[in-house]
């Protein structure tokens, strides 16, 4: 714990916890605080807290009563015991209340009942069960008279965690490494500080983001963040994690939380769509977003999918002997019917392309069929087309399942054009097998950048720095990942 402690102060941190009750056998607090290098908070929690002491609760009292002996800058005290230890020297008491369930359905009151046990610091720590306790969390610390750290806790309220400097906090937890998450929902210190540059946000911060579901595996986060930071604008890209039942209510607290423009991933790209107030003229025709600004009142979308997949596509098509710089009368299998399908298979459309498409769910396939005017095959009648170009628009062969493909080696010729929307791995096994076939591809790399420039140029009105976009996500896609 000292070595770690040490470590992360060289890293930057300017205040650690130290978590007594992860310690193994008798604690030496002398030792663990003699030349401490940065100030500490001590915590003890106990088992039914979320804890891992093993001992006895007057034990754990006598430990707590002994920090504040020993002068530590702050102690932790749960909520029941707060009354029994008073407060003695320059110690700062931090009152908190973990629930790993639920929200209290009156944060107000909850608040109001754990500042009244003499706390500098009032900490809230509760389950997040829907996006809006997000808000209500947020708002909490923003109107709170006492200093509040307020965390939602699971993946639904990693972005409290973010945002809490937005909002006021006087500081936000992380882990001191990404593999020893002590809470649901927690990023690490380096996650914290070299993806979302924690210190940097401030209540004049602008919000961005990304929703859907899931949405832990997204690396917009790390593009967008290292953008703002390169174009030294005050703003922060989060990820949202939102179930398709909290999209409405979502929408309408993004205000709330300083949104100005998001990113749509699934299952989100094509039910948002009844929920804006304005569209771009293509979105009539491919009938899915990818984008959203919120601009004086109103929801606007955009989709950034089929410019970016076009000119990734564009000048292989330029190059390719068999092509001669035009799709038109060739024909292009789109395997998928989801919303990066719809918007690729517009653009192809656009190019005078023969589109056929083969969805894994055969409505979907054929309702996007009959919208945009063209052809589709069943699933297991894929391989029976010798399409010229080949479209993987589905997540099959997506990290972590790096072993799939969607079409089979077999039945990929040279004189084929493999494009593969998948971006993680930027190598997928669909890409590896058409190599092998002497096919000519294009990775989803490609695509995700382009369509983060066109993204992050709508959010900025900016020029995105697309080479540092580039090598950005190749190093997050690569050994090194976060």
């Amino acid at each position: 714990m000292i070595a770690e402690h040490r470590h992360l102060v060289q890293q930057g941190a300017k205040m650690v916890e130290l978590r007594l009750d992860y310690i193994n056998g008798e604690v030496n607090l002398r030792r663990l605080l003699t030349d401490r290098p940065c100030p500490v908070v001590v915590t003890c929690r106990r088992q039914r807290d979320g804890g891992k002491w093993p001992g006895t609760e007057e034990q754990r009292l006598m430990l707590l009563r002994s920090a504040i002996a020993e002068g530590v800058e702050y102690v932790d005290l749960e909520d029941d015991i707060a009354a029994s230890i008073p407060r003695y020297g320059k110690t700062k008491r931090i009152v908190s209340l973990h629930d790993y369930r639920k929200m209290p359905e009156n944060l107000a009151e909850t608040h109001a009942r754990l500042a009244a046990l003499d706390a500098d610091i009032v900490k809230l720590a509760a389950m997040a069960n829907s996006s809006h306790d997000n808000l209500r969390m947020l708002e909490l610390i923003r109107d709170s008279d006492v200093p509040t750290v307020g965390i939602c806790m699971g993946d639904i309220g990693t972005p409290s965690r973010i945002l809490a400097g937005k909002f006021g906090a006087p500081f936000t937890f992380a882990t001191f490494h990404h593999e020893r998450t002590l809470a649901p929902g927690q990023l690490s210190f380096q996650q914290m500080t070299d993806v979302y540059h924690y210190e940097r946000i401030n209540a004049d911060t602008t919000v961005f983001g990304v929703i859907g579901d899931p949405i832990a595996h997204s690396l917009s986060p790390i593009v967008h963040n290292a953008a703002f930071a390169r174009r030294d604008i005050n703003a922060v890209y989060v990820p949202f994690r939102v179930p398709r039942e909290h999209l409405s209510q979502f929408l309408a607290d993004a205000p709330a939380l300083g949104i100005k423009g998001l990113s749509v991933t699934i299952p989100h790209k094509e039910t948002v769509i009844k929920k804006l107030d304005d569209t771009d003229e293509s979105m009539s025709g491919i009938g899915a977003a990818n984008t959203l600004l919120f601009e004086n009142g109103k929801i606007v979308g955009y989709n950034t999918d089929y410019r970016a997949a076009l000119g990734s596509l564009k000048p292989v098509v330029e190059e390719h002997p068999g092509l001669r710089g035009d799709l038109a009368k060739h024909t292009v299998l789109v395997l998928g019917a989801g919303g990066a399908a719809k918007a690729i298979a517009y653009g192809l459309k656009q190019m005078g392309a023969d589109v056929v498409i083969a969805g894994r769910t055969a409505q979907r396939a054929q309702q996007l069929a009959k919208a945009l005017d063209c052809r589709t095959v069943d699933w297991a009648n894929r391989y029976s087309l010798n399409p010229d170009v080949l479209v993987n628009c589905t997540p099959v062969g997506m990290h972590p399942n790096v072993d799939a493909t969607p079409y089979d080696k077999h039945h990929l010729r040279p004189a084929m054009v493999v494009f593969d929307t998948v971006y993680n791995p930027e190598n997928t096994l669909l890409l590896k097998d058409a190599r092998s076939q002497s096919c000519t591809v294009v990775s989803g790399v490609e695509m995700f950048v382009r369509q983060a420039c066109l993204q992050f140029q709508q959010f900025t009105g900016e020029e995105a720095p697309a080479d540092l976009m580039r090598d950005v996500l190749k190093r997050a896609i690569g050994p090194a990942r976060y």
